[in-house]
């Protein structure tokens, strides 16, 4: 990268910083933060330590710090989440292993081995406890979230490998239970359509073949898929309460839920309210 270029990315990324306005409350929650709330969520609203162990749990908290998601490919993930959509890496770490670490993630799933009276394995639990697998984590930093990108890996495999200890799922459709997908809000004055564009054919242009978003008219095949015009890259809903949401649905380059929405009008004014009543329930 020229340093012209590193400059206005940096200069792009500090006007971002100083203008979201957004927090990610489950996938997404819109409108502004004050500084009394902000300082209410460090602790600093006047409740005390003892007074706050024995507050309702949301007062507890603090907002949602971040979200994971287990890849088969960590650089491939990685540069989709740094390179094409532009997050910023806080840090890496890696090699994970041993009892602690095994019990701390895994117990439920030991535990439920146990009871089926099957190899651990056989479920998808590695051996983190002997070393025989290792996990390695990166954090990559959004304007409003932290997106944790994990690797349960074979120890003989090097950190960043395109190899997982567990096959992927197939066929991972959105109507399955416990599945859960990465929302990213696109700023008001975006053309989506032509995001959405850009984002296939960035992503195509390294190889990652998934990253396709769905159409609001009904394709059949992916010839079909190409084929639609590009206003049909869209969903725009006119219906209250999600009055001014415009979202797509699509895919990641590990097989994973993403979704890109533009929220205005009424359904914004929604978030923010709602953010606002909130913020009102734990600052004292």
């Amino acid at each position: 990268m020229t340093d012209e270029a590193h400059n206005t990315t940096e200069m792009g990324r500090r006007a971002m910083l100083r203008t979201a306005g957004a927090a990610m409350v489950a996938g997404l929650a819109i409108g502004g933060t004050s500084s009394a709330a902000s300082a209410a969520a460090q602790g600093n609203d006047g409740m005390s330590s003892a007074e706050r162990n024995e507050a309702p749990l949301g007062a507890r908290l603090q907002g949602v710090q971040h979200f994971g998601l287990t890849v088969q490919n960590m650089e491939r993930a990685y540069q989709f989440y740094t390179e094409v959509l532009g997050g910023t890496e806080v840090f890496r770490h890696g090699d994970f292993q041993g009892d602690g670490v095994q019990n701390t993630l895994l117990a439920d799933q030991e535990i439920e081995a146990n009871a089926r009276g099957v190899n651990p394995r056989t479920i998808g639990v590695p051996d983190l406890r002997s070393g025989a697998q290792r996990l390695d984590v990166r954090f990559i930093q959004f304007d409003n979230m932290v997106l944790e990108l994990l690797q349960y890996r074979e120890a003989d495999q090097p950190m960043g490998s395109a190899k997982s200890f567990a096959e992927p799922v197939e066929h991972m459709s959105p109507a399955f239970p416990r599945m859960m997908h990465i929302c990213f809000y696109v700023r008001d004055d975006v053309d989506f359509n032509k995001f959405i564009a850009d984002l296939e054919a960035e992503s195509a242009r390294r190889g990652m073949t998934q990253v396709r978003a769905n159409r609001t008219v009904r394709v059949m095949t992916e010839a079909d898929r190409k084929a639609a015009p590009r206003s049909a890259n869209t969903n725009r809903v006119t219906e209250a309460p999600s009055d001014g949401w415009e979202l797509i649905y699509c895919k990641g380059p590990e097989g994973e839920q993403l979704e890109f929405v533009k929220a205005l009008g009424p359904v914004k004014k929604r978030f923010s309210d709602a953010l606002a009543k909130r913020q009102q329930t734990i600052v004292r």
